[in-house]
């Protein structure tokens, strides 16, 4: 089973059976989670988990991709950046998959910069342990294939969600993608990097966020969100939340 390990410093410094394993330490990752247990113990010594902090980026756009990154909780954008400064979220990611796409495909850079818009900890795996990796189990690539192809229904749901639905639709889907890829129902998240993803006016999101609040399905106070009433939610999101869910590991 996957264990914890302390992250030194920086990155660079580091058919199914019936049952899995009990799992310790913080990997919810449902990539690792998928994995036969044989690669899971081949990955256990090599895995280095640490913190993640809002506002880091993972990878700046065209960086070289060293690593393939697993988040355990929180949410990171993929970030497309426009010539005049102005950026919007192409996709997000949290513990139903990983970044590094481009490992997938045999390596590469980065398309598009990766920012951390809601705390939590990741998982690093090197790309020379990836490789060793895939020779041995084919269940890895099978599982990061599996990912790649979710996270191609999530860019085309966003482009017609952006284009077809409601700011509010759009900020109550964004919430509810959060909410599934946290431990529990609070997470820290601010209505300024909610319309930076979004590409909304701050006010527009704020407007949004104080009838959810007055409705008594979210409480929000200093950055802080915390879901009451998740139903209420999922009735005034797009249904393009239900289709990238029923896609991904999530579901």
């Amino acid at each position: 089973m996957f264990t914890q390990k302390t992250f030194p410093a920086t990155p660079e410094n580091a058919s199914h059976l019936a049952s899995q394993p009990e799992f310790s330490g913080d990997i919810r990752n449902k990539v690792l989670l998928s994995l036969r247990p044989q690669a899971q113990l081949f990955l256990q010594e090599r895995l280095v988990t640490r913190p993640i902090s809002v506002g880091e980026v993972i990878f700046a756009d065209g960086a070289p991709v060293t690593h393939a990154v697993f988040p355990n909780e929180g949410v990171v954008s993929f970030m497309a950046e426009m010539e005049d400064g102005r950026s919007v979220e192409k996709a997000s990611i949290g513990l139903e998959g990983f970044l590094g796409f481009a490992l997938v495909m045999g390596g590469g850079n980065a398309v598009g910069r990766s920012v951390v818009q809601v705390a939590g900890n990741a998982s690093w795996l090197s790309i020379d342990d990836l490789n060793a990796a895939h020779e041995r189990f084919i269940c890895v690539r099978e599982a990061m294939l599996r990912y790649s192809k979710s996270l191609i229904v999530q860019l085309m749901e966003s482009v017609a969600c952006n284009s077809l639905h409601t700011a509010e639709q759009r900020v109550t889907r964004w919430l509810l993608q959060a909410l599934d890829r946290m431990a529990g129902d609070t997470f820290t998240l601010t209505q300024e990097a909610m319309s930076r993803v979004l590409g909304l006016r701050r006010a527009t999101v704020s407007g949004i966020c104080s009838e959810l609040l007055e409705a008594g399905i979210i409480d929000y106070h200093r950055g802080t969100v915390t879901i009451t009433d998740r139903t209420a939610l999922e009735r005034r999101t797009c249904e393009c939340y239900g289709r990238v869910l029923d896609a991904s590991l999530l579901r």
